[in-house]
């Protein structure tokens, strides 16, 4: 798992900036630049603060989201924000008819 990686996601999902982060963590701004700039690892105290500031755990954290068929949730997720609007409702009514037909 790539934990820098994970934290960046998590903080764009949110739509929050590095300086919104350290705040809501309760963190220096230049603690989180210099560990995305340094690509150096966040000790335990400092990603524990990162995961209050997400309202996750730290066993959250490391969780791998998979379900039963294998289908990875961030990387599907990072795919469909990745998408135009139109598509996104095109995709949503199609799960959609497939749920209520079923």
């Amino acid at each position: 798992m790539d934990i820098l990686k994970k934290i960046n996601q998590l903080r764009i999902n949110r739509n929050w900036s590095v300086y919104r982060l350290s705040v809501e963590a309760g963190l220096p701004q230049s603690t989180i630049t210099n560990m995305f700039n340094r690509e150096t690892l966040p000790s335990i105290v400092t990603l524990q603060s990162i995961c209050n500031a997400f309202g996750i755990t730290l066993s959250e954290f490391f969780k791998e989201e998979k379900n039963s068929d294998g289908v990875d949730y961030e990387q599907f997720e990072r795919i469909y924000n990745e998408l135009p609007g139109d598509i996104k409702i095109s995709i949503f009514n199609l799960m959609k008819n497939i749920v209520d037909s079923q």
